[in-house]
């Protein structure tokens, strides 16, 4: 250590600290001690000799002698002697702990290059300390929100954003007041610059998703979220802007990780009616704004915001749909599944998927057989991205489950031959065929009508590929429409 650093430290904290390590330089003993509070005995041990007081002390009176390893070093064994350790934690608190970090943050904040390591060090042990309790919570809190958490949030490295979610959401469970401060337009202020980060750098924990979920999911916040990150913000953030001609990256980022949440915790997360038809809105919205007439050539995500928009919106519409069906009806799915209806979500769906082309075996079939020239064949539609008429049919077949009255509609509106098309393999639209053959056993089962109306077609002009006849079907060209369809052959 050099002289000058080590002549201007105190003498009675460097000498404790070089007996509990059996070091000579402060270098060596910050990386020993951080060494032994790595277990619950070592971290233990350390309590009962106060060295987290001593640390503090020296960060608190001698800052400006720490360089950057020094500092680093020295938050890195705060960090540690403060998991799970209550005796360290309390001491933080108690010794102003939350106050030291602070400073140091605004200094290193302030300097010309930015340490990244101190700020992941000092945010990680205040995440270790806010795991202590409610008074260990509201002292963070109170110094940090909003304005110093925003500060935070703006820093695009991904190793700052983990332990700041981790604050966030550790210091709001389960006390509505920092909940409703967090959900307010400040707290969603700095949400929303950790999601712009987050689109930018990633992040490698559940800490963000866990406070997305609290956020869009068991609070109506999405849409003011949405909107904050769109490319120009709407005038007044508390209302989604769906006006605006496009999508940012951000906003389709936000969908693409809500998506994940809602696909990984179908079991314990129920979506309000609000959010879902929030969902369905901006379906419907980004439905307009992409572009059909170009085959995409990857799945999501395609870099794209638009179709990304369209596609996780879709997946997300998939598992809202399916959850009455796996946890059995309840009064609030029946509730969002007969408003998503009575908005037009099955109407749109069919829609969509007949103005999109076939099938890719479909299109071969036909190539192979009977020719006859299609004059609105460059009018139809193209999947925007690998799955998208997958989702679709996923979309529906969770809406036929167990629903009479949506399998009836879907006769009504002249939709089963539709959705028997959808039974073949695709190589643009992965599982397309089991997701087409569920979809069509939803659309059956205890339905004779239905069941009905496909044994009394009537059979002409078909076309058969090896493929399709293993399942029992074949291609017909209608000659109406001069479209391709498949039909029973039985």
């Amino acid at each position: 250590m050099d002289e000058v650093v080590r002549s201007s430290l105190p003498k009675d904290i460097l000498d404790r600290l070089f007996a509990y390590s059996k070091s000579t330089s402060l270098a060596d003993a910050l990386q020993v001690l951080a060494s032994i509070s790595r277990t619950a005995d070592g971290r233990a041990d350390l309590a009962s000799k106060s060295v987290l007081a001593l640390i503090l002390d020296l960060i608190q009176g001698h800052l400006e002698y720490l360089h950057s390893e020094l500092l680093v070093s020295s938050l890195k064994l705060l960090r540690n002697l403060c998991a799970g350790e209550v005796v360290n934690q309390d001491t933080f608190i108690e010794k102003n702990g939350v106050g030291i970090i602070l400073t140091v943050l605004r200094a290193v904040m302030h300097t010309s290059a930015l340490d990244c390591g101190a700020v992941r060090m000092a945010l990680q042990a205040l995440a270790n300390v806010s795991l202590a309790g409610e008074r260990h919570q509201q002292t963070i809190w109170v110094q940090f929100f909003p304005n110093e958490f925003l500060m935070l949030a703006r820093i695009r490295r991904q190793d700052t954003v983990d332990p700041l979610c981790m604050i966030l959401y550790t210091c709001q469970d389960g006390n509505p007041v920092r909940l409703a401060e967090l959900c307010g337009d400040h707290g969603l202020s700095m949400v929303t610059e950790i999601a712009r980060t987050a689109s930018i750098v990633g992040f490698r924990e559940d800490w963000f998703k866990l406070l997305l979920s609290i956020i869009c999911l068991k609070e109506a916040h999405l849409p003011t979220l949405f909107a904050k990150l769109a490319v120009a913000p709407a005038i007044d953030s508390k209302d989604v802007q769906m006006d605006c001609d496009e999508f940012s990256p951000e906003q389709a980022f936000l969908l693409s990780i809500l998506s994940e949440i809602l696909n990984e915790r179908m079991d314990d997360i129920t979506v309000s009616t609000e959010f879902a038809l929030y969902i369905l809105g901006l379906f419907r919205k980004a439905s307009g704004f992409v572009d059909f007439s170009e085959r995409g050539k990857f799945g999501l995500p395609t870099g794209s915001s638009p179709i990304d928009v369209l596609g996780y919106s879709l997946t997300m519409l998939r598992d809202i749909c399916a959850q009455d069906g796996a946890r059995g009806p309840t009064e609030n799915a029946q509730d969002t599944m007969g408003s998503l209806l009575s908005s037009g979500l099955l109407d749109l769906l069919l829609n969509l998927l007949r103005e999109l082309e076939p099938p890719t075996i479909i299109r071969k079939a036909t190539d192979q057989g009977q020719h006859q020239g299609n004059a609105d064949s460059k009018q139809l539609k193209h999947c925007p991205y690998k799955g998208f008429r997958r989702d679709i049919v996923a979309v529906i077949g969770n809406c036929l489950y167990r629903r009479r009255n949506v399998q009836d509609e879907v006769r009504c509106k002249d939709g089963v031959l539709l959705l028997m098309q959808q039974c073949v393999a695709d190589e643009d639209n992965p599982f397309l065929r089991e997701w087409g053959i569920w979809t069509v056993r939803n659309l059956f089962e205890g339905n004779t009508e239905n069941q009905q109306a496909v044994a009394e077609l009537e059979l002409r002009g078909t076309v058969n590929t090896p493929e399709i006849a293993e399942l029992g079907l074949r291609v017909e060209l209608d000659q109406k429409t001069k479209r391709p369809k498949l039909v029973n052959s039985a």
